[in-house]
């Protein structure tokens, strides 16, 4: 023990652990300047109070239940959550799941005073949402800060209501950043910070007491903290926030594409030095992609001067560039390196994805092939209705996949064969004729899927 604390002390000593990063008096000064502009979020909804209704008439036996169902309806809150002032005049940050169909919202402070709020705007997609409420004093207030410089191994702290206790505080470090949970603009802050319910929509702060996180989701078996929970960044929360300020809605960014990852195998079959980017695997007709002459296959390696990582976070990026805005984009192009500039247009309707292809019973007909694990067949309109394919699909129908082959996994029943290495395929003996020739090297195949781009590389 003495060693280490000598070698602790040292590390302190020689900077390269400094004192600030491990606080000598705790939370306790944070907290004190911190958790008053921390609230409590009720959320309340009528029961009963439909319109249409008919009334008990006067005097009747049954004239006590016209309350029960009327203007007068008794609430109960039906979700206890946290959040947070941004400004003095009484702007709110909150989760959307907090709020979500309430009839009415009460913003309650650690010193008692509660206040009904307004719903400004809410964003489900982001899990966001924007309260108001008034005083004729000035409320506490806290401010953002830049997620993007929070590191992991960074230290931070979390005040809420857990259960509806009043006002706490926990602290840990962030454990991993990037986290995806399924939503289409999901980027996480993962921290080992004690988050339970009722902190949904408390603030995650930094050591300098800005706020780096909204804290939204929990991992857990057991439906109570096990030390991973998840933050929305506040380098997503402030660009929403600003925009429910503004609008009542979010803004997003539009480009018309449809993406999927970049595999190891595609990135060396097009020449890339790792998997990166994010291969576009359908465009939109007359969308700013398709005006930009972006097409199908494509691999976007950078959008508007920033490095495209991965396929998830390509739409995050358009999402969040200012609308009419023209952006250059890097790309790769069937191994060779393009730019296009395309114009920014706003997202009207979330788009769903593409519909699964129904499982069919394999069918292998008798001018069938087998190839790589994959049965083959001609498309022609038999094939066409049985499997549905879409009607943009041309090539080479796969009817069934061995499940022990390395196309299981990548290639499904239903999927058109479109090309192979990058070269046009009509019939089996093209796509045989050009595995042939791979000389024993993986093959780059490129499939429609229901209307959608995707490429793989499958083993000969």
């Amino acid at each position: 023990m003495r060693v280490f604390l000598a070698f602790f002390a040292a590390l302190l000593v020689t900077g390269t652990v400094s004192a600030q990063e491990f606080p000598s008096r705790g939370f306790a000064d944070l907290n004190d300047q911190l958790s008053p502009a921390v609230v409590n979020i009720a959320a309340a909804q009528r029961v009963g109070g439909e319109a249409g209704l008919p009334a008990f008439p006067e005097g009747s036996p049954l004239e006590r239940f016209n309350q029960l169902f009327g203007d007068d309806a008794p609430r109960i809150a039906n979700s206890l959550g946290s959040g947070f002032v941004i400004d003095a005049s009484g702007i709110v940050v909150t989760n959307n799941h907090v709020i979500d169909e309430a009839d009415e919202v009460e913003v309650t402070f650690p010193d008692g005073r509660t206040f009904p709020a307004e719903i400004v705007g809410r964003d489900a997609a982001t899990d966001l949402a924007v309260l108001r409420i008034h005083s004729s004093d000035p409320f506490p207030f806290v401010n953002f800060g830049d997620s993007d410089a929070a590191r992991v191994g960074d230290w931070v702290i979390a005040i809420g209501n857990p259960f509806g206790l009043g006002g706490s505080l926990t602290a840990g470090v962030i454990s991993a950043r990037g986290r995806d949970a399924g939503g289409q603009y999901d980027d996480y802050i993962q921290t080992d910070v004690a988050i339970n319910t009722g902190n949904s929509g408390g603030p995650l702060f930094n050591l300098a007491g800005e706020v780096v996180g909204v804290n939204t989701l929990i991992y857990s078996p057991t439906g109570a903290s096990v030390g991973i929970s998840f933050s929305i960044p506040s380098a997503i929360a402030e660009i929403v926030v600003d925009q429910l300020l503004e609008y009542g809605e979010a803004r997003r960014g539009w480009l018309g594409v449809s993406v999927q990852p970049v595999s190891a195998g595609v990135a060396q079959a097009i020449g890339l030095s790792s998997p990166r980017g994010a291969i576009i695997s359908r465009v939109e007709e007359d969308g700013p992609a398709d005006l930009a002459g972006i097409q199908q296959g494509d691999v976007v390696l950078r959008f508007d001067g920033r490095v495209v990582p991965d396929s998830r976070s390509l739409p995050r990026f358009v999402a969040e560039t200012e609308i009419d805005r023209q952006v250059t984009i890097v790309l790769n192009r069937r191994g060779e390196e393009r730019t296009v500039r395309a114009t920014v247009r706003q997202l009207e309707v979330e788009g769903g994805a593409a519909s699964e292809t129904p499982t069919q019973t394999p069918l292998a007909p008798a001018n069938g092939g087998e190839i790589a694990g994959l049965t083959l067949a001609a498309l022609d309109d038999a094939s066409r209705r049985r499997w549905r394919v879409h009607a943009d699909a041309a090539g080479v129908l796969v009817t069934a996949v061995d499940p022990t082959s390395d196309a299981a996994g990548k290639v499904r029943a239903g999927d058109v064969i479109e090309e192979v290495a990058w070269t046009r395929v009509e019939s089996i003996a093209d796509v045989r004729r050009l595995f042939g020739e791979a000389d024993g090297e993986d093959v780059l195949v490129t499939i429609n899927r229901g209307g959608q781009f995707i490429l793989q590389t499958l083993e000969p």
